[in-house]
């Protein structure tokens, strides 16, 4: 019995793909393929896909940012009316539980950043309009053509290539998306299509506003992120595939958001620990386990004071996770990318408290583990001990000092997050200062007295970070209007007459938006 390949979207329309090759998703649960087959698609398709929107993009430039708001509120619906088979179909294809992860708390993070993306769309606050009375000077952040969202592993919902918070971003922004789904995930990504087809069409988009592609030979993924008719590329996924599309965008000019690698380091202040250990610990591991410690904030780097306060919650954390039940890895490829970075650490001196082997779970799974290393050992080969074990795994560094402290946390690579726990009292607040002041320049959002998962989809979130975190530090990939302003270029207007300047920049102001003008802003018309 042969099994048909589904279709790719190209244009509005479901397609037949002109490739020959194709894959299957595997549900790490059962380690068995699901039923869905999927094409690769070849250059010729990849290039007529991008020939759409390209046109697209040139149909849309000036339209005002309700046409595009409109559309994404009318695509969360859609997605929301498609509740019950899109958490059966993430849960067989990830392993994620379907309450409260995908359907109570990922799909309607997924549903409020569209809705959020939709207002600043709307209120047209991401272009940040300065107009200048005196030289008859104007200027905004307007479209800058298709964008290329690649989606990770993690996130089947929140950071979906054509669902997430990037693709709401560079829609909001004016711009076509063309989204490359990600293997583990297909059929998820294909469902969402379908919701994105039905909002086009009832809101009147062009069709070829997104468009879909499963999955690209490496070499037409590099072709794909430096044609010249790309705007923009937003990607979330392992460092060493990220980095390759980075050159190649780099190469031919083209900005490219990247997520790539984070282990988040945790600092305990010696008072935290004699305060309140039992409840950290459990705050801890509840953090790293959570999701099989997939996410990319999960603490993998916790840095405690030598000693008998140190050991204790190593001790302590060693429990639990002996205790805790195993997950379920997304993918036989993050088991093994998990394994080999615990042996990389092992390799590199540190022990193994507890865990380290494979299985212990349903389906794709290992061991809840623990490794610990002294801080002079990390201070040693930092760049081995920074290894993101990306799974359900930390690593704890025994420092001598709170001055042996702040030199792990100056060789430390860029991060997402970085958390100092201090006492409640203040007792150690001049101790928490010295690592604050080194941590701080490592990390893109710091904590106190808090572990870094969950990420909070409002106005002032970073979740960006130095690199090797993200590709850039200036941005971020979550928290609207700032991740909008990433697929919008800086567009300048000298003596550009009234009637043909975009309506944020006309004297007349368009529905009390926010403008800058002649240094002040204000909603009041210019005149």
């Amino acid at each position: 019995m042969t099994t048909s390949v589904q279709p790719i979207l190209f244009n509005g329309q479901w397609v037949a793909s002109q490739g020959t090759s194709t894959f299957q998703a595997i549900n790490p649960a059962t380690e068995q393929p699901m039923p869905q087959v999927f094409p690769v698609s070849p250059w010729s398709e990849l290039d007529a896909v991008i020939g759409v929107a390209h046109e697209v993009s040139r149909e849309m430039r000036g339209w005002p940012g309700s046409r595009f708001a409109e559309y994404l509120e009318t695509y969360a619906k859609e997605i929301e009316a498609r509740t019950d088979i899109l958490v059966e179909t993430a849960h067989a294809e990830t392993g994620l539980p379907k309450a409260p992860r995908l359907k109570d708390v990922e799909l309607v993070r997924t549903t409020n950043q569209l809705r959020q993306a939709a207002a600043s769309a709307r209120d047209e606050s991401w272009r940040v309009p300065v107009i200048d009375t005196a030289s008859n000077i104007r200027s905004m952040f307007g479209a800058m053509g298709p964008v290329v969202v690649f989606g990770p592993n993690n996130f089947p919902y929140a950071y979906n290539g054509i669902a997430g918070g990037d693709f709401a971003g560079a829609i909001a922004a004016g711009n076509p998306v063309i989204a490359k789904g990600h293997p583990c995930h297909p059929e998820t990504t294909r469902l969402f299509a379908e919701a994105a087809v039905a909002a086009i069409k009832s809101t009147g988009m062009p069709p070829g506003l997104v468009q879909l592609v499963y999955r690209t030979s490496h070499e037409d993924g590099l072709k794909l992120v430096s044609d010249h008719r790309i705007g923009a590329i937003g990607y979330t996924g392992a460092r060493t595939t990220g980095l390759k599309l980075k050159a190649a965008a780099d190469g031919a000019g083209k900005p490219i958001y990247l997520e790539l690698s984070s282990i988040n380091p945790v600092f305990m202040m010696a008072g935290a620990l004699a305060e309140r250990l039992e409840k950290i610990a459990d705050e801890f591991c509840t953090s790293c386990l959570m999701a099989t410690g997939q996410f990319c904030t999960n603490p993998g780097l916790i840095v405690v004071p030598a000693g008998e306060l140190g050991s204790a919650f190593i001790k302590a954390v060693a429990e639990r996770f002996s205790k805790a039940p195993v997950g379920t890895m997304l993918a036989e490829g993050v088991r093994k990318s998990f394994l080999a970075a615990v042996q990389t650490i092992l390799t590199a001196g540190a022990s193994l408290v507890v865990g380290g082997q494979s299985g212990g779970g349903k389906g794709v799974s290992c061991q809840n583990t623990l490794l610990k290393v002294s801080g002079k050992q990390f201070l040693a080969n930092p760049h081995a001990f920074q290894t993101e074990a990306f799974g359900n795994g930390s690593l704890m560094v025994q420092a001598d000092s709170v001055a042996q402290m702040a030199e792990i946390a100056e060789a430390l690579e860029g991060n997402l997050t970085g958390s100092i726990y201090s006492d409640t009292t203040g007792k150690d607040d001049a101790d928490y200062t010295i690592i604050e002041r080194v941590l701080r320049t490592r990390v893109g959002r710091l904590l106190n007295d808090k572990m870094p998962t969950g990420v909070a989809v409002v106005p002032s979130m970073n979740h960006g970070g130095p690199y090797p975190a993200t590709g850039h530090p200036g941005f971020t990939a979550v928290g609207m209007p700032a991740s909008v302003t990433r697929f919008g270029m800086l567009q300048c207007y000298d003596a550009v007459r009234q009637s043909r300047l975009p309506a944020v920049l006309q004297d007349k102001n368009p529905g009390g938006v926010w403008r800058r003008i002649n240094g002040q802003w204000t909603q009041a018309d210019v005149g």
